[in-house]
């Protein structure tokens, strides 16, 4: 399969790594405005890189393509890949933009459009998906934070699309972590309630904490705390019921389940091994990402269908809306 990464930042360079490693057969290209970017591909990975997308395509005939640019491009650059008859494999979108007119082009080309939804391919969260199935009601307290200029410390939040209010930080983490918080715990109800408020000195035009309420339908109800203040990266999660008792600190052997009969937490293994980027944070690994991009080639072969829809993003993007909303 021919593949074009589109965008050769840390999602671009981290897709054509794994490509490369762990998908025997890709013949991968890039595509960068940077000069800069595309020399240091071109030197370290040993591929071909365009300007543009549209040089891309116009040079080479391609299968695939990767859409791992800033959000606010993506929606014109699916677009494009679908016209050039090319199936698309794109990162969190952030902006619900355009959906309607995609998914009837997709159709019309007979292409596959797949959102990367990259935690619900965490071991861990699909055992604590296995874990409360039937266990309900539950409640949950979630806190997910890290310092925005941590987020990529090479270069300057304020140059990054999480320092813009349209793509900024908190929404990436609601946009990261709602999809698979809705598929475990059920569907948002109406009732969502907010507070949040900027309680640092960064430079940025937009809330900077949320302390965000759900009721789900089936009963059960949780909070979820986000920000980009946290100067350690914070991922806690602790979940209550009568029949279970859970918590994960969002690394892959930080699992932990309550023995009624030891009255002790007890660790749940789930790999032999993980693979991480000393350049992030401990609670990403790179496995994930890995299985999202296999369940991509299968959906594109026919053999899987993804995790996450492009109509569930929609919704999903509609509650983060409702979000920001009430926090005006």
């Amino acid at each position: 399969m021919n593949i074009v990464v589109v965008g050769l930042g840390s999602m671009g360079t981290r897709r054509i790594r794994i490509l490369r490693d762990r998908v025997p057969g890709a013949a991968v290209s890039g595509a960068d405005p940077s000069a800069e970017r595309r020399r240091r591909v071109e030197e370290t990975y040993g591929i071909t890189c365009f300007s543009s997308f549209c040089e891309a395509v116009g040079s080479k005939k391609f299968d695939a393509a990767f859409i791992c640019t800033s959000p606010d491009t993506h929606c014109d650059l699916i677009r494009e890949a679908l016209q050039a008859d090319l199936h698309v494999f794109t990162e969190l979108n952030l902006i619900n933009r355009g959906y309607g007119a995609l998914i009837d082009l997709a159709r019309e080309r007979s292409k596959r459009i797949f959102l990367s939804s990259t935690l619900l391919y965490r071991r861990e969260v699909q055992e604590i998906m296995r874990l409360i199935e039937g266990k309900g009601p539950l409640m949950y307290i979630y806190h997910v934070g890290q310092y925005l200029p941590d987020w990529h410390p090479w270069e300057n939040y304020r140059d990054f699309f999480v320092g813009r209010r349209e793509t900024n930080g908190c929404r990436e983490i609601f946009a990261i972590q709602l999809p698979w918080i809705w598929k475990a715990f059920g569907a948002p109800g109406s009732g969502v309630y907010v507070s949040a408020k900027k309680i640092s000195g960064l430079d940025i035009d937009y809330t900077d904490s949320y302390i965000v309420t759900l009721e789900h339908e089936g009963g059960n109800r949780g909070v979820l705390v986000v920000d980009v203040v946290s100067r350690k990266a914070s991922c806690r999660l602790e979940i209550v019921g009568e029949k279970l008792h859970v918590l994960w600190d969002g690394t892959p052997d930080g699992l932990q389940s309550y023995s009624f009969e030891k009255k002790a937490f007890e660790g749940i293994p789930l790999y032999d091994s993980f693979e991480q980027d000393p350049h992030y944070a401990v609670n990403i690994i790179e496995d994930a990402y890995a299985a999202e991009i296999d369940t991509f080639l299968c959906y594109v072969a026919g053999l899987k269908t993804p995790l996450y829809t492009i109509e569930e993003d929609e919704r999903v993007l509609k509650l983060i809306d409702t979000i920001e909303g009430e926090s005006r």
